[in-house]
């Protein structure tokens, strides 16, 4: 098998760390003499990382001696809520590392290969992602979060039909898919209308998470919300960013933030202030206009129905104008069931 063969296991080994947060997805491959001895992953925010993990199954550690270690990400040279994998993959005299990516984190970046050689490991950096930790990597390259805006809309380009009552559009499949979208982000982010219509869950329901997405929503006075919505309810951490102080309790799970004005810049900074690396955007139409006009948006997932809602319907996106058009990469088109999935990425 070549360097090749042994990362793609590592790579499928780092994409069952479905409970990671704001650390990366990373796996880790053990080798010796010609045969995989060890295989690890980061299984959870604050576990141990994967090449600790992998060192873990061994029966004896010493087996690891002058071994090959295939690893998707730049092993940590720092004292976080972990010790740093790094110096322990020297201590346990690994002779060669092969790294996927270098950690785009300045806490890390350089810094983790550095060690390996200071201590006599070679290294070899691949320099492929593997389409790992796509979000991670662009926060620490732009200092912002990745955003990626979701919706479900007619054949006639309709989010809603006429009236303020939602319209369902997709079937369960795209549904299913839609909670798999979800699962991967950190927050979800609605604004006042799609609260207050919708009074959606905004929430993960096919899996028990560790660490659920934070559910986001902009309001002019969170004072005057009625607590009987769902982002009220404790199945998540909610945030109302508000343009009025609070002045009446709410629940533990739920913080208020308030600026005069929220704008999707302020809403950006904000949240990467925060930490937050992923950001889906799901409504309504005029956030949408406003994230696209602000030319933050990364990816667009868009679920089509077949239906016609007719000129009455809401439109994907209405308010702030485009300055101008910009351009998506080939898209990708998944059905499900009578339903399409174009999803595409800014070039």
């Amino acid at each position: 098998m070549t360097d090749q063969d042994y990362f793609k296991l590592a790579v499928a080994a780092a994409h069952q760390g479905l409970d990671t947060w704001t650390n990366p997805q990373v796996g880790a491959v053990i080798v010796k003499d010609g045969q995989v001895i060890a295989t690890g992953y980061h299984h959870q925010f604050g576990q141990a990382h994967a090449e600790v993990d992998a060192l873990s199954q061994l029966d004896d550690v010493a087996d690891a001696k002058d071994s090959t270690v295939y690893v998707t990400l730049e092993p940590c040279s720092h004292y976080g809520k972990t010790p740093p994998c790094a110096k322990r993959l020297a201590e346990v005299g690994v002779a060669r590392v092969v790294i996927g990516q270098q950690d785009p984190n300045p806490l890390v970046s350089g810094k983790g290969i550095q060690l390996l050689e200071d201590h006599g490991v070679a290294v070899t950096v691949l320099n492929q992602t593997a389409d790992l930790n796509e979000a991670y990597t662009y926060f620490y390259q732009h200092h912002q979060p990745y955003f990626t805006l979701k919706y479900a809309m007619s054949l006639d380009g309709k989010i809603n039909g006429a009236g303020m009552t939602r319209t369902q559009l997709t079937s369960e499949p795209a549904q299913q898919d839609v909670q798999q979208l979800r699962s991967r982000q950190h927050a979800i982010l609605i604004g006042e209308h799609t609260l207050l219509n919708d009074d959606p869950q905004l929430t993960v329901r096919t899996r028990q998470q560790a660490f659920p997405p934070i559910r986001i929503a902009l309001v002019r006075d969170a004072n005057q919300l009625d607590r009987r919505l769902k982002l009220f309810n404790n199945a998540a951490p909610t945030w109302f960013l508000s343009e009025t102080e609070v002045t009446t309790s709410v629940p533990e799970n739920v913080k208020v933030v308030v600026r005069p004005e929220w704008t999707p810049v302020v809403i950006s900074q904000y949240l990467a202030e925060q930490g937050l690396q992923a950001v889906l955007v799901e409504g309504g139409s005029q956030v949408q206009a406003a994230f696209l006009a602000a030319d933050l948006v990364n990816e667009l997932v868009v679920y089509v129905a077949p239906k016609v809602l007719g000129g009455a319907g809401l439109p994907a996106a209405v308010g702030e104008p485009l300055t101008a058009a910009f351009n998506l990469g080939a898209p990708t088109i998944t059905q499900f069931g009578h339903d399409v999935r174009v999803r595409a990425r800014r070039v």
